[in-house]
């Protein structure tokens, strides 16, 4: 007889890379203060994601940098600004899209630095404070709105911004919407709902509603909840588990593998996929530290690089 619940198997992850000392400077922050309970920080890295080229970029929340890793291994700083970046995902133009916590939904030119706001409110109503994003096939991006949302404040919001400009209100009562992807065929939408120790699944009809959402995963333990999401193509599913690790799922959302780090590495918070799609890239976010680690199934493909 099949037994579903098979043994977790183990990953290691190893240091890949550690930020150049030239851009640490532990201070406060007006970002830290609040977040990381006014405890002085050298930085808070998230958002990985490779360019077509294979750069490596991610963003520095509290100080409004956004990186680079070239091919070479070099750290590049290509712009810093007034803001609070979190999720960073390139569109099909090649520019990269940003959910900023203070500015909203931006895009920057990769080749200038420039940074243009493309949502700055939802129906002149400001956002909560934006967390992640994930384009669709079809050019239509799904973002989180997660501002100071909790299990006491469940108004966290799931956003769709179509290719043609029309912005959707896929959920409004979300405890702590975080990271955000897509099945392999677009017709689910994953989100990791922090501050309740859940994954939900939204079914999007043909219509592009969507109907019955409920959770594809409860989780327990850790420092908090889930942070940073991707699929594979599997349909499986990459979870950042704060305080545990990064816990693969298969498709019936079953645990088979979780990779750790044994190091001083308890914030893995956010990843992707790089190289043939089977080394995944973590991003530690108080360390400055980037891991790297080896899959058992490649990467589900970014749309907004097709």
């Amino acid at each position: 007889m099949f037994n579903p619940f098979q043994q977790v198997e183990l990953i290691k992850a190893e240091l890949f890379m550690s930020m150049p000392a030239k851009f640490r400077n532990p201070k406060r922050t007006s970002w830290a203060d609040p977040n990381r309970q006014g405890a002085e920080i050298e930085c808070f890295l998230e958002g990985p994601s490779f360019d077509r080229e294979g750069n490596l970029w991610f963003v520095d929340i509290p100080y409004g940098r956004i990186f680079r890793i070239s091919t070479k291994g070099e750290w590049e700083l290509i712009t810093q600004y007034d803001g609070w970046p979190n999720g960073l995902k390139f569109h099909k133009d090649g520019r990269a899209f940003i959910c900023d916590y203070k500015m909203g939904l931006l895009s920057l030119d990769t080749k200038t630095g420039k940074i243009e706001t493309i949502l700055g409110s939802m129906y002149s109503e400001s956002f909560k404070g934006l967390n992640d994003l994930h384009f669709a096939a079809n050019g239509d991006l799904y973002f989180t709105d997660q501002g100071q949302t909790g299990i006491a404040d469940p108004t966290g919001r799931v956003f769709r911004l179509r290719a043609n400009g029309q912005l959707d209100r896929l959920a409004l009562n979300v405890p702590s919407p975080n990271g955000i992807t897509l099945s392999t065929t677009d017709k689910h939408c994953y989100v990791a709902v922090t501050r309740s120790q859940q994954i939900w699944r939204l079914p999007i009809m043909a219509d592009g509603s969507v109907s019955k959402t409920g959770v594809a995963i409860q989780l327990s333990g850790g420092a908090a909840g889930p942070d940073g999401i991707e699929m594979d193509s599997e349909n499986g599913l990459l979870v950042c588990h704060l305080g545990v690790g990064v816990w693969r799922f298969d498709s019936n959302m079953l645990p088979t593998h979780l990779i750790y780090s044994e190091n001083k590495h308890h914030h893995l918070a956010n990843i992707c996929t790089g190289g043939d799609g089977r080394d995944l890239y973590i991003t530690e976010s108080m360390s400055g530290d980037i891991l790297k680690a080896r899959l058992p199934v490649a990467g589900k493909k970014m749309f907004g690089l097709s």
